[in-house]
């Protein structure tokens, strides 16, 4: 078996775990938008971004809790989990920035103005691309492992 195969056979359980805290965060993300847009009544930049922060937190929570429990000491201090959540916040800030680039090179770069080209370009390939950062960027930004210092490569 390749290099590349074993080390992703290796990651499995850990893309699984990013995976699993994804959807859940989307879920909450998609579902407090929509009842804050409705019943609320709130303008969609408000909602959006009170959902945006929500879903941020399920993804920290579900991430620090479960995926990466095991690159976290028991005693970790209130100090480093408002640090790290931080850095999680930033890193899931630049995947929305990634989504949004999407749109915006396929929407006013290339022209492709409709709702299905939109929805291609932000949900679909910016959503893969920001998934990819975000994923990069919580191993290894995030949740790095005891004394392993932040890198390229993870």
């Amino acid at each position: 078996m390749s290099a590349f195969r074993e080390r992703l056979r290796a990651m499995g359980p850990e893309l699984l775990g990013f995976a699993a805290a994804g959807i859940c965060a989307y879920a909450v993300d998609l579902g407090l938008f929509i009842w804050l847009r409705g019943p609320v009544g709130l303008d969609p930049l408000t909602a959006k971004a009170l959902s945006f922060v929500a879903g941020c937190t399920v993804a920290y929570a579900g991430n620090a809790l479960g995926t990466y429990r095991q690159r976290e000491g028991a005693g970790v201090s209130r100090a480093s989990r408002l640090r790290q959540y931080g850095i999680f916040f930033a890193v899931n800030i630049a995947g929305a920035a990634v989504q949004l680039l999407c749109i915006t090179v396929s929407h006013y770069g290339l022209g492709l103005t409709s709702q299905r080209a939109d929805t291609v370009s932000g949900a679909g390939v910016g959503m893969a691309l920001a998934t990819v950062l975000r994923f990069w960027g919580t191993r290894t930004l995030v949740f790095r492992s005891a004394g392993r210092e932040a890198s390229w490569t993870g």
